[in-house]
């Protein structure tokens, strides 16, 4: 039974015209799953090809998820659903309200027929190589949050070159990876610019980093304003058995601390955005309420996920810097 096809002179280049073949055998049902493809070296002496031409069509059909490989037996048919041009490994450093806002404006944005698999390394550098090594030439695009992570960036030059992109976070080692990223240093410097008139007010800016997961130009941009405007300021790692002092406002990245800050404020008898203030990071809806309104500096996770979508569907690779803003509420 004939599988492959291939024909001069159509303009179209051959190791195409086997994907097709392949893709039209399997719908016709010549071809079912876990059954054994032509060898490579059958279809390079049959059709006068190079084992070059055949093998990228083989494993552009291995990264959609249509075939498998077995060392030394040769590849099968992995699943029926030709439909899939695209899968996408998505790696995320963890879950949360706004990366879950990330994901769903990804997925709504990047159209039919991909199919879109997600992990997390939730800042395990292990798990990170594990998962990017167990993935490596089995997916068409790869998307991975690098977060702070050292020793990330050799991990990630392991996979195809052409297929990765970053996402929220890049540094130098990544820059020539396209990328939609946060850049934080100039996010909070710009933002605390923005607020400044209301900051005046207060003696004391407190920047609450315990410096785990929290991107480094967070802090380089906090110190970097509090010099240039003469404020009083400190980095503290950890709230706990911390007082609040009248005129202190508190920049707080986690929202775990964010709880701690105001339950002790309530336990002092303190009014937030009178005696002291906030400003939390990652806008949420029940920001918008807690506290009669938390102000928050914020990117667009919902804008960085269609930037991303349409990147990879134009087939773009630019690094774009997504936009952050400073929402003012009452707590400043």
């Amino acid at each position: 039974m004939k599988i492959i096809s291939i024909q001069n002179n159509l303009g179209i280049p051959k190791y195409r015209q086997i994907i097709s073949s392949i893709e039209k055998a399997i719908e016709d049902e010549k071809l079912k799953k876990d059954e054994r493809l032509p060898s490579i070296n059958k279809v390079c002496l049959e059709f006068s090809l190079s084992r070059d031409t055949v093998l990228q069509a083989y494993e552009e059909l291995k990264k959609r998820g249509i075939i498998y490989a077995i060392l030394g037996k040769g590849y099968y048919v992995k699943s029926t659903e030709i439909r899939i041009k695209q899968r996408i490994f998505l790696l995320f450093d963890e879950l949360n309200i706004f990366k879950e806002d990330l994901y769903n404006s990804f997925l709504e944005n990047i159209g039919k027929n991909v199919q879109v698999d997600i992990f997390f390394h939730h800042f395990n550098l292990p798990v990170f190589k594990k998962l990017i090594n167990d993935s490596n030439g089995n997916y068409t695009k790869y998307i991975i949050m690098p977060t702070n992570l050292v020793g990330a960036a050799s991990i990630i030059k392991t996979l195809p070159v052409n297929e990765v992109y970053i996402l929220d976070q890049t540094n130098w080692e990544l820059e020539t990876f396209p990328a939609v990223f946060q850049n934080h240093e100039k996010d909070i410097y710009d933002a605390l610019l923005k607020g400044k008139n209301k900051l005046f007010k207060y003696k004391k800016l407190i920047l609450i980093f315990p410096g785990f997961r929290e991107p480094l130009g967070m802090k380089e941009g906090f110190d970097k304003f509090c010099i240039d405007f003469s404020i009083e300021c400190e980095i503290i790692t950890d709230f706990a058995n911390q007082e609040i002092k009248t005129g202190e406002v508190y920049i707080i990245p986690n929202d775990r601390d964010l709880v701690f800050v105001i339950e002790k404020s309530k336990l002092q008898n303190l009014k937030l955005g009178k005696d002291f203030g906030i400003i939390s990071y990652n806008e949420s809806p029940l920001k918008k309420v807690v506290e009669n309104g938390i102000t928050t500096i914020s990117t667009d996770f919902r804008a960085m996920g269609k930037i991303m979508a349409a990147m990879i569907l134009d087939g773009k690779r630019n690094q774009i810097e997504n936009k952050c803003s400073l929402i003012m509420r009452n707590s400043l």
